[in-house]
This record gives structure tokens, C-alpha cells and sequence, in this order.
């Protein structure tokens, strides 16, 4: 399904919206909470009014990647 998918953006979209074909979200992944951290999240979400919890959680997981990529990054000094 994804080939026929990107097959259609090539023969369809302009050049600039090409570039963004990489951008595009496939993959699938699961996480299982168990209920105390469920509880800990929804009422995270309701206090700072975040209604797209897909968006804070992806969001959540890239910024503490990226600190720890920023942390283990080789120095010279």
C-alpha cells in the first residue's frame, strides 16, 4: 500500500510537494500504559488543555531523543 501511495504522489504532486512525501506519517507503533500512568496523562492532558495527544506524546518521545543524541555527542574537550 505504501509503494501505490508514494507511486501517486510522484505522478500527481509538484516538485515542492514532493519534498514533503518523507514527512509523511506510515509507520505505526503502540505503547500500553498501565493505569497509574494513564492517570498521570489524562490529567496532564486536561491540565495544560492538550486536545491532540498523538501530537504531545510523538512530541515528548523526539525532544528526549534528541536531548539524549545532543548529550552523547562527541567533544573534543
Amino acid at each position: 500500500m505504501y509503494c501505490t501511495l508514494v507511486k501517486f504522489l510522484f505522478d500527481h504532486f509538484s516538485m515542492e510537494q514532493k519534498k514533503n512525501i518523507d514527512l509523511l506519517r506510515t509507520n505505526r507503533r503502540e505503547i500500553l500504559f498501565n493505569n497509574r500512568e494513564l492517570k498521570a496523562i489524562d490529567s496532564y492532558c486536561k491540565r495544560y488543555r492538550i486536545i491532540n495527544r498523538s501530537k504531545f506524546m510523538r512530541e515528548a518521545i523526539i525532544t528526549s531523543i534528541l536531548k539524549k543524541f545532543d548529550n552523547d555527542y562527541p567533544t573534543l574537550f
